[in-house]
């Protein structure tokens, strides 16, 4: 039976080839797009599954505002949590700066790795599994240094198990450490965010015991099994409320908002962090996309749906035959759920052939190393083949399966009410769903470019950064003078036109934060981003003043206690620029006796993203107090000839005299701001990618399913032109239907077009007011689209022999 089955699925499968054709591409493109989606979205769900009792360990973070989310806190705040909370079994600093590297010294070897800054407990809370050494007491003071496998063969060679009591030093400023103990990292396979090459005790930590007002510090709590997460995320708040509104009243401060914890398990943080996190992924766009991807799947299911029953009037008497000779319903059913499965499997086999060949490339776009050797991806794909074959199988089999014999057999199948209105119906969802593909498109689109278009407040044009390897906000060694002698050097090279330097730099966000307060009127007070520039800063990038001066090296005044704020201080403040000239501000970055002159506005200008709200920031120059030690970049500005040779050349003396040994760290300012960009020109890509596909599937599908339509009619497009009806009336007959389903599914695609697009623009500091226009230009581009595909076959249909049609007539 099963292989009679086969050989009639095999006859109608070369029967209608186009068809067959289309429906095999269209599953094929369809389980494609899911499939990458779906395993970058595995991918990032599968981080931190390495660590043990990982259901007992959680991140702390702190909500500062109605929307904003803080990823560091205080220390006492972790201390003190540890002594009132018994659910709390330990805690730690875990200071995990990504992007910061430091060269450590050993037996006359050397590497350049990256740091993670803890405290005592660290290896009770994240416990990498250990090589040699102790674990005990490890970072209770700042000379212990524990090593990563991996470096302790880079330093130590072969015998480096027998290294623990040896000393390493970091090349930067000098000290030393001895090792207390080897740790093994995770393997490659297991995803982390947690792969330091050595682990040191957070400097300065003891400063800080007291410190309640010191955010600075990435804290995760190892909570006893059975804690109630919520209740303990309220006692925290509390806790932290309270001292906050004691640190207020004995600085003159105003706090309008009581700060609540969040507790998040380290297994959740890649995607689920309240806040920015670590290296925190972009889970409300995985989301999106995956579900745009299952809108995907579901039209290639509506094109097999919909050319199977336009396929139905084929088979219609063979159905009618197979039950007079007694075939049941149920046995049909499951002939055509088999020919529909075969269809799948060669189309699942076909996609996960297509994503082998494009994974390379689809890695490289994401930045990723994600490989097809996960389990779960072919068991739960696996599974969604036999659904999606049962589902989009279902319909057409049912529909078939229903046929009457007496009907089928007299000829009249064709005239089926209910198939023309469930045909009907799954083409206008077809036509929905892409309808809601272009109109996303469209505005995803017009946003992206509205940031990439807009004033940044700044002019980064031929700016050339440099970041300093050796110096660094723990180097208490730095020297400034060091910052000063390479600017006065380079600033002698050719092509060199300006230099300038600032703690926080263009496309990397406020970095170091502080509270503002007017000195007469403690309810006025914000949080306020720490910008120590070089003196010529403003000048340099161009920064437009709109009240004020500048700050002038010549006055006494501007190196002691004079600053520029931006507009959005200002407005913070609630005054207007030319009121905030001459006011008197105290802030944290300083003795809370010490009081700042505002002498300059500056318009708002962007430190982040364009997508980011500018933050209030306080501008002064640098030499006055700690700032200096963070002037760790020059920035240059460079003459429009020869560029690319003058960067080498700076690049040289760099690495030969400046840092020898280290890696160049340098990139120009508008490629640097650019990256601020990536998140979104990805989405847009990724976006623009899957409504290629989608129309494509679709128009192929209506292509077909038109095909199949007006082949249906051509007797009737005899007998008209028999009668004398021109070809443009026929043609119009044939397509007027398909237009006017068009048209009924935009006017459906509508409003989750706008609900959806609306959630996304939420993002958004700075967003596009929504347009009109991608709903009006969906409309008649998938008009314009529909009537060139039917159009075309309805053409093709008005010239047929008329004989050959009307010749039993």
């Amino acid at each position: 039976m099963i292989k009679n089955w086969l050989k009639i699925a095999i006859i109608n499968y070369k029967k209608n080839w186009l068809s067959t054709i289309i429906n095999i591409l269209g599953l094929s493109v369809g389980l494609c797009v899911f499939l990458l989606i779906f395993i970058h979205w595995q991918d990032e769900k599968s981080y931190e599954q390495w660590i043990p009792n990982k259901e007992n360990i959680y991140m702390v973070e702190f909500q500062v505002d109605k929307d904003a989310y803080n990823p560091v806190v205080n220390y006492p705040f972790l201390i003190n949590a540890k002594i009132k909370f018994p659910e709390i079994e330990n805690y730690s600093v875990i200071n995990n700066w990504m992007d910061y590297k430091q060269k450590l010294l050993a037996d006359g070897r050397s590497t350049f790795t990256n740091p993670i800054f803890v405290t005592e407990d660290f290896f009770k809370v994240l416990q990498f599994e250990k090589l040699v050494g102790s674990y005990e007491n490890i970072f209770v003071d700042d000379n212990s240094i524990a090593i990563s496998e991996d470096i302790a063969k880079q330093l130590f060679g072969d015998s480096y198990l027998q290294s623990i009591g040896k000393t390493i030093t970091t090349d930067s400023d000098g000290k030393k450490f001895v090792v207390q103990a080897i740790y093994k990292l995770p393997n490659k396979d297991q995803k982390t965010v947690f792969r330091p090459g050595y682990l040191i005790r957070q400097p300065f930590i003891n400063d800080n015991k007291e410190q309640w007002t010191n955010y600075s510090y990435i804290g995760f709590f190892k909570l006893k099994p059975g804690t109630d997460i919520h209740q303990l995320e309220a006692k925290l708040s509390k806790m932290q409320s309270d001292h906050e509104k004691i640190s207020a009243k004995k600085y003159g401060w105003s706090i309008d908002y009581d700060t609540k914890a969040w507790l998040t398990n380290i297994k959740d943080i890649k995607l689920d962090a309240k806040s920015s996190g670590i290296d925190k992924g972009d889970k409300k766009s995985l989301q999106i996309l995956l579900s745009l991807s299952v809108l995907l799947l579901i039209l290639s299911c509506i094109n097999l749906i919909n050319l199977k029953i336009a396929q139905s009037s084929q088979r219609a008497k063979e159905v009618g035959v197979r039950k007079v000779i007694g075939s049941s319903k149920m046995a049909l059913i499951i002939q055509f759920l088999l020919e529909i499965f075969l269809l799948c499997l060669v189309a699942y086999i076909l996609a996960f052939a297509i994503v082998e060949m494009i994974l390379p490339s689809y890695n490289k776009f994401l930045g990723k190393e994600i490989t097809l050797d996960n389990a779960s991806v072919f068991i739960y794909t696996g599974f969604l083949l036999v659904i999606f074959s049962v589902i989009s199988g279902s319909i057409p089999a049912i529909y078939l399966s229903n046929f009457k014999p007496i009907n089928t057999l007299k000829g009249n199948f064709a005239r089926s009410k209910q198939g023309v209105w469930l045909r009907n119906s799954i083409l206008t969802l077809q036509l929905i769903i892409s309808s809601f593909f272009i109109i996303c498109s469209l505005i995803i689109n017009t946003q992206v470019n509205y940031m990439m278009k807009k004033d940044l407040g700044f002019q980064g044009d031929q700016v050339f950064q440099i970041n300093f390897n050796k110096t660094n906000y723990i180097d208490k060694n730095f020297n400034v003078r060091k910052f000063e002698l390479q600017k006065s050097k380079i600033k002698q090279f050719p092509g060199v036109i300006d230099i300038t330097s600032s703690a926080q730099t263009m496309g990397n966000g406020v970095s170091s934060t502080s509270g503002a307060r007017y000195v007469k009127d403690s309810t006025k007070s914000t949080g306020a981003g720490v910008g120590a520039i070089d003196f010529n800063y403003f000048d340099f990038y161009k920064i437009k003043f709109v009240a004020g001066r500048d700050l002038n090296p010549k006055l006494t005044s501007d190196t002691a206690k004079s600053i520029v704020v931006n507009e959005a201080l200002v407005k913070a403040l609630g005054w207007n620029p030319k009121q905030a000239l001459g006011k008197e501000l105290s802030s944290g970055m300083d003795d809370k006796h010490k009081r700042m002159e505002i002498v300059g506005v500056v318009k708002d200008f962007y430190y982040a993203g364009v997508q980011d709200k500018v933050q209030p920031v306080i501008f002064f120059n640098y030499s006055r107090n700690w700032a200096k030690n963070q002037m760790t970049n020059l920035q240059i500005k460079l003459s429009g000839d020869h560029i690319n040779e003058n960067v080498e050349t700076i690049k040289k003396y760099w690495e030969t005299e400046v840092e020898p040994g280290y890696p160049f760290n340098g990139n120009f300012v508008n490629k640097q701001f650019a990256k601020t960009y990536e998140r979104f020109q990805k989405q847009q890509t990724l976006f623009t990618t899957l409504n290629i596909v989608v129309l494509v599937i679709a128009l192929l599908g209506l292509f077909a399913l038109s095909s199949l339509l007006i082949e249906q009619k051509l007797k009737d497009v005899a007998i008209k032109k028999t009668l004398g009806a021109d070809e443009r009336t026929i043609v119009w007959d044939l397509t007027k239907r398909f237009l006017l389903i068009c048209v009924i599914a935009v006017f459906i695609s509508i409003p989750f077009g706008y609900y959806a697009m609306n959630e996304w623009l939420k993002d958004f500091a700075y967003r596009i007011d929504m347009p009109i226009w991608p709903y009006v230009l969906s409309l008649f581009l998938l008009l314009i689209l529909t009537f060139l595909v039917v159009s075309f076959k309805a053409y093709r249909a008005t010239k047929i022999n008329l004989v050959k049609y009307l010749k039993y007539e």
